[in-house]
């Protein structure tokens, strides 16, 4: 057994015990109740809140009237992850990696708040799309960038500056991927929402095409749709409404949303699922198509469970996201997350954590370390 199986945060990955949580997601324990077990199973605190924490290594014993059971607990350094990632990947090359880019993302949040959900949202885009490999930051003719449904992702300039930084103090050794991964980290908690450690050691893509961005969800889809798109990602439907609630900050463009608002599914109406007094205030704010909306109507600037609370009172800005509270598969945790901020924020930490390991390139023959993000390697 690797040593990964006994570090808490690494439970969500192991097989038995998904199984496990699947099975008591579908119990009928009280909603708080059941939304606990379940993170219970899929992981324990995945270092959260603390960017310092390293663990010393350090030995349990447990003694039965047979057996003596040693365990040594590894540090972050040591730990890796099938002897892929490690959280000491740069520990020798580029030590001073995660100050650079966490100095370099405070000055441009501090400047540009928006950019902290966009960040988490460019992230998003990039995993969702042949994993966490930065392709989506290459810049040509049918690039991934390049595409309809790339058009409104922002943040490029941020991890443009963050590797022209880690070039001169570390060069041709820190990756894209890795920048992007830990600036959504560093992003998330600029805005008030946890930390999680990242592991490193991801290889940049050389392929990026544009019609392959129209695989990431856009706001409409159902969630039969989403559940598959989700788990074919190694993910569960618990990530998906924990990172659905992303929306908690950031906005959108009216022209994503106008369709519920005049038209819904060809009725010539408004979507009946809408609040009425929120359904007013969005036609009157979402005349133009090129305007923007806040995707929380409440709190927009804060990073809280809040998002849950707007559904329940129909105030989901996105279809697909307001489908979640009247779906039976994910009604429940919906529901749940509601009662409190501490437990979205530890679970968001989780899922994040698992989002930014979708299909990792690792090997020297799968990718590389590229000089400018926007383009592959000249050889």
């Amino acid at each position: 057994m690797s040593h990964l199986s006994y570090i808490p945060y690494f439970s969500s990955f192991v097989v038995s015990i998904t199984q496990k949580r699947e099975n008591m997601c579908n119990s009928s324990l009280p909603l708080f109740l059941l939304l606990v077990l379940c993170i219970v199973l899929a992981s324990a605190d995945p270092y959260y809140g603390n960017s310092d924490y390293k663990p010393s290594s350090s030995s349990y014993t447990t003694t039965t009237s047979d057996t003596v059971f040693s365990l040594k607990v590894p540090t972050l350094d040591e730990t890796t992850f099938d002897d892929l990632l490690s959280f000491g990947y740069y520990r020798k090359s580029c030590p001073q990696f995660e100050s650079i880019l966490h100095n370099k993302l405070k000055e441009w949040i501090k400047k540009d708040y928006s950019l902290g959900a966009s960040l988490m949202r460019l992230h998003f885009h990039d995993c969702s799309v042949r994993g966490c490999d930065g392709s989506i930051l290459l810049k040509h003719d049918g690039s991934e960038r390049t595409a309809e449904a790339s058009k409104t992702l922002r943040g490029f300039e941020v991890v443009d500056d963050i590797k022209t930084e880690l070039e001169k103090q570390c060069p041709k050794t820190v990756s894209c991927a890795d920048i992007l991964t830990a600036a959504a980290r560093d992003a998330t908690v600029e805005v008030g929402g946890p930390y999680w450690a990242v592991p490193y050691g991801r290889k940049d893509g050389k392929v990026s095409i544009a019609e392959e961005a129209a695989l990431v969800p856009m706001g409409h889809e159902n969630i039969t749709s989403m559940i598959e798109f989700f788990q074919s990602r190694g993910m569960s439907v618990l990530d998906l409404v924990v990172l659905s609630g992303a929306h908690t900050i950031g906005r959108t463009s009216c022209g994503s949303i106008q369709h519920r608002l005049y038209n819904y599914q060809g009725t010539g109406k408004p979507d009946p699922t809408i609040d009425g007094k929120y359904l007013n205030f969005l036609q009157r704010k979402c005349r133009w198509a090129s305007e923007y909306v806040d995707l929380d109507a409440t709190t927009p600037k804060i990073f809280d469970n809040v998002y849950y609370i707007n559904l329940k009172k129909k105030m989901g800005l996105l279809s697909t996201y307001q489908l979640l509270y009247s779906d039976p598969r994910t009604a429940p945790l919906v529901s749940a997350l509601t009662a409190t901020h501490s437990v979205f924020e530890h679970q968001f930490a989780v899922s994040m954590g698992k989002l930014g390991i979708v299909d990792v390139l690792t090997d020297q023959d799968e990718g590389e370390i590229r000089t400018y993000c926007n383009f592959v390697n000249a050889y």
